[in-house]
């Protein structure tokens, strides 16, 4: 226990700046998937037929082992922040995209036919009635991705983007258990940390009646 605090009190500049560098991959490949996804889904939730083949290539997509990913990125992207915030970001897009599709599908059809009744057009129907219905389930689609990915970036540090990951591999190479914990314990507390702000998001965006 002494040899962890002193890694803590000894590297705690080094330790903040991995931290930044984490929160930065992090929000920036959540962000750029939200970006994709989000507009990708509410897409696809009117055209159900090819959905189901999207969603299916997405989700195997999920599957693969982030480190093949990585190793599949290195060749062609070099080492750096584009490869891991590359990767990173496809990992993002699947349960954004997953719970923007099923959110927009599942607005209650009476709500629509009321707009529709009101003289809605379809674009003033997906931004007064179907977003704001739906913005409960894509932020949980935002925490899941978020929460995932913050795992996920430790291992960009095996390409140079540097974040957490660069104390725990260091404490593998060294066999060095305290440097390991050094490293996972600030990424543990930030996912849990961007998990309790977007959990409070979500519920600040939840229609009266629809929460829990």
């Amino acid at each position: 226990m002494s040899g962890l605090m002193d890694i803590f009190i000894n590297r705690i500049d080094e330790i903040l700046t991995l931290t930044w560098q984490h929160i930065y991959i992090t929000i920036g490949a959540v962000g750029l998937g939200a970006l994709v996804a989000i507009p990708f889904g509410i897409w696809l939730a009117g055209r159900k037929q090819i959905a189901k083949y999207i969603l299916g290539i997405a989700g195997t997509i999920q599957t693969i082992p982030s480190l093949a990913f990585f190793g599949i990125a290195f060749p062609i992207l070099g080492i750096g922040l584009l490869p891991a915030m590359t990767v990173l970001f496809m990992y993002a897009i699947f349960p954004i995209l997953r719970n923007t599709y099923t959110g927009i599908s599942e607005v209650d059809p009476a709500l629509i036919e009321a707009g529709r009744g009101m003289g809605m057009s379809n674009w003033e129907l997906l931004i007064m009635v179907k977003l704001p219905m739906a913005l409960p389930v894509i932020m949980n689609g935002i925490k899941i991705s978020t929460i995932y990915i913050v795992s996920w970036a430790t291992v960009a540090a095996l390409i140079g983007a540097g974040g957490l990951g660069d104390l725990i591999f260091g404490g593998i190479t060294m066999v060095d258990i305290n440097l390991i914990i050094a490293g996972t314990i600030p990424a543990s507390l930030l996912a849990l940390a961007l998990g309790f702000i977007l959990n409070r998001v979500e519920k600040a965006v939840t229609p009266r009646g629809l929460g829990g």
